[in-house]
């Protein structure tokens, strides 16, 4: 009996040590951690020029659209860059259809001379003919051959101012000449330093870290309030180095917020993981080369993508904790994918939509009735 018994426990421990054996070399099915939380873009609004704050249009937690005006600053010098430039513009347009006129009268000017030098030319073969008779004197021969000359020199003289003036007209119009395109540089130049005077939103979202005041002086490229689009948020769940052996990109996840408790579950997927552990990218990484090194489990941001859907029904703050839980049993990639994601705004590809309509406004009006675009 005793035999029995004892063969008996045996067997139970063999069994238990193999079961325990089996558990430690097996993985979990799925992978979980409270080490999570919501992160998102953050965009920093910042002023393109310098200046003094005369409006605020937009405080902390308001809800602005991409191109709303958020502050706007002291215009009064961008301004009068701008009368200055308009009056710039009216000046070359001015000046440059002085060129085309002084062409049009040069070009006439040796149509002239070699009409007057043909004359005298002529004059000066009829002469030479009585010369032979004895109707004309050498004298007179002589006069008409000093007149050929000096017809010649102002021929001369004429074709030369042709060229000067056709040298700064050729090829070109009044519109695109390069003395008015100068100017349409300058004025496009002082019609953007004033568009810019207005800040506004690159991208839809809600606004938080205002930090400026009225009055106060900003220069370009200073923060002055952040927007955090709503639509625009992940989790980085940060697993320890021993939970990574099998999780792969495009696997689902389960997701709780502590805000909303464990009655919502977000459904997201696996899009990526850091290229190191959260020590290695901080400001002073950890020297371990001492002697009273002690071992730390390292963690490492893998980045999980949330439902849009789901998201834009229960709305997440950043820095929002999140139970994560990975499903590791459904196959996935362990090589990234090639980079999709892209973030752009055109809220200034129209700053240059005001200063087009004034320049040909300008331009016309200067232009007058002037029909020279071109000297042949």
């Amino acid at each position: 009996m005793k035999k029995q018994i004892f063969a008996g426990a045996a067997a139970v421990l063999v069994a238990s040590i193999a079961g325990a054996a089996w558990l430690m070399n097996t993985e979990p099915a799925r992978q979980s951690t409270e080490d999570a939380y919501v992160e998102g873009n953050i965009i920093q609004v910042t002023p393109q020029v310098g200046g003094s704050v005369t409006q605020i249009a937009a405080d902390n937690t308001d809800f602005v659209k991409a191109g709303q005006p958020l502050v706007r600053l002291n215009d009064v010098d961008s301004q009068l860059a701008v009368s200055r430039a308009e009056a710039q513009l009216s000046r070359a347009v001015r000046q440059v259809r002085v060129q085309f006129a002084n062409a049009t009268q040069n070009k006439a000017n040796v149509t002239l001379r070699a009409t007057e030098l043909a004359r005298v030319q002529a004059d000066l073969a009829r002469r030479r003919q009585l010369s032979q008779s004895g109707a004309v004197s050498g004298e007179d021969v002589h006069h008409a051959e000093d007149a050929v000359k000096t017809a010649q020199a102002a021929l001369t003289v004429a074709e030369q101012q042709l060229a000067s003036s056709q040298a700064l007209v050729d090829d070109t119009s009044i519109t695109s000449h390069p003395d008015v395109q100068a100017a349409v540089s300058q004025l496009r130049d002082a019609y953007v330093t004033a568009a810019r005077t207005t800040v506004r939103a690159p991208a839809s979202g809600y606004v938080s870290k205002r930090n400026v005041q009225i009055g106060q002086r900003v220069n370009a490229g200073s923060a002055v309030m952040s927007i955090v689009p709503p639509e625009q948020m992940w989790v980085n769940a940060n697993f320890k180095e021993s939970q990574l052996r099998r999780i792969r990109i495009g696997q689902p996840v389960q997701l709780v917020a502590d805000v909303y408790g464990k009655s919502v579950r977000y459904t997201g997927r696996v899009i990526g993981q850091e290229a190191g552990t959260g020590s290695a990218f901080s400001l002073l990484p950890a020297q371990n080369a001492s002697g009273n090194w002690i071992k730390v489990v390292q963690r490492v941001p893998v980045r999980i993508a949330l439902d849009p859907k789901q998201l834009a029904e229960h709305p997440l703050k950043i820095g929002l904790s999140m139970h994560v839980e990975v499903d590791t049993s459904q196959p996935g990639s362990a090589t990234p994918p090639a980079a999709t994601t892209a973030y752009r705004t055109d809220v200034f590809e129209h700053e240059l939509q005001d200063a087009d309509v004034a320049i040909a406004r300008i331009i016309a009006a200067n232009v007058g009735g002037n029909k020279l675009a071109r000297v042949n």
